[in-house]
C-alpha cells in the first residue's frame, strides 16, 4: 500500500502512501510532480527487481488516478535495475497507464559505470517521443553521454556536495582546490569560465578559504560549479540546434580529463 518509516528527528512513525506523495508535492507547488516509486539498490536479483519493479508499476497507476493539477506534470519512473527485459516491461506500462514524461531511476546507485550507460542506451531506444529525465545522474560526462543517447534532463547533487568538499569543474576536468600546489596559485579556477567568481578570486584565495573553513567558501565553490554545469548543458543545447553536437562531444571529451 505504501511505505512505513521513522522519522530520523524524533523517531516518530510515518506512512506514505502514493497518494499522499502525490498530495504532498502539489501542496510544494513542484512545476514537475513525480510518481512514487521503489528504488532498487544494487546488487539484486532479478526476482527481487522484478518485485520492486512491479510495485512501482501499481503505484503510478495510483498517482496517475489521482492526479489532477494541470499546472503541474507528471512524471512516471522506468525501474528494473540493470535487467533489460524488466526495464522494458516498466516503460511498456507506464506507457500504457500515460504520463506527460518519463524518468530513467535506479542508476547510479553502485552498478559500475558501464551498466549504467548500457541501460540508459537500451531504454532510450524504446522510449516513445517526449520528455526524458535521467535521475542522480551526474557527472560532466554522464551528461553529455546521456543526451547522446537522448536524453533531456538531469538531476545529481554531485556539483553543489562537490564544492563543500572543495572539488571545482573546469574545461580541462576537475580540480581539488585544497591541494598545496594552489597555495600561491593566482589563476581563476578556469580561464574559459565567465562567472563572476572565476573573474574576482584566484584559485589561491579560493583554498584559503576553504582551509579556513569559512562558509563564503563553500558559496562561492558551488556557485561556481553551478555556472559551469549551466553553461556545459547550453553549450549541448547549442551544438544539437547548429546540428555539430557529435563534433562538439568529440573536442569535449579531448579537452576534458578525469583527474584528481
Amino acid at each position: 500500500e505504501g511505505v512505513h518509516f521513522h522519522s530520523h528527528l524524533d523517531g516518530s512513525a510515518h506512512f506514505f502512501s502514493p497518494e499522499r506523495a502525490i498530495e504532498i508535492q502539489q501542496l510544494l507547488g513542484a512545476d514537475i510532480v513525480m510518481a512514487f516509486d521503489d528504488c532498487t539498490a544494487y546488487p539484486v536479483t532479478m526476482e527481487q527487481a522484478a518485485e520492486s519493479m512491479r510495485r512501482s508499476m501499481r503505484w503510478a497507476a495510483r498517482c496517475r488516478a489521482v492526479h489532477c493539477d494541470d499546472s503541474q506534470v507528471l512524471f512516471g519512473i522506468v525501474q528494473g535495475s540493470v535487467f533489460p527485459e524488466l526495464r522494458k516491461e516498466s516503460l511498456e506500462r507506464l506507457c500504457e497507464i500515460g504520463f506527460f514524461g518519463l524518468a530513467l531511476g535506479g542508476l547510479s546507485v553502485g552498478e559500475p559505470k558501464l551498466l549504467t550507460y548500457e541501460t540508459i542506451q537500451k531504454v532510450s531506444e524504446w522510449m516513445p517521443p517526449g520528455p526524458r529525465y535521467v535521475m542522480g545522474v551526474g557527472t560532466p560526462l554522464d551528461l553529455v553521454e546521456c543526451v547522446r543517447n537522448g536524453m533531456d534532463m538531469f538531476d545529481c547533487v554531485l556539483p553543489t556536495r562537490n564544492a563543500r568538499n572543495g572539488t571545482l569543474y573546469t574545461w580541462n576536468g576537475k580540480i581539488s582546490i585544497k591541494n598545496a600546489r594552489y597555495r600561491k596559485d593566482e589563476e581563476p579556477i578556469d580561464f574559459e569560465c565567465t562567472c563572476l567568481v572565476c573573474q574576482r578570486y584566484s584559485r589561491a584565495y579560493l583554498r584559503h578559504l576553504y582551509i579556513a573553513n569559512e562558509m563564503v567558501g563553500s558559496i562561492l565553490n558551488t556557485y561556481h560549479n553551478l555556472h559551469f554545469y549551466l553553461d556545459l548543458m547550453a553549450k549541448v543545447g547549442e551544438s544539437i540546434r547548429l546540428n555539430s553536437f557529435p563534433e562538439w562531444e568529440r573536442n569535449f571529451r579531448a579537452q576534458y580529463v578525469v583527474s584528481e
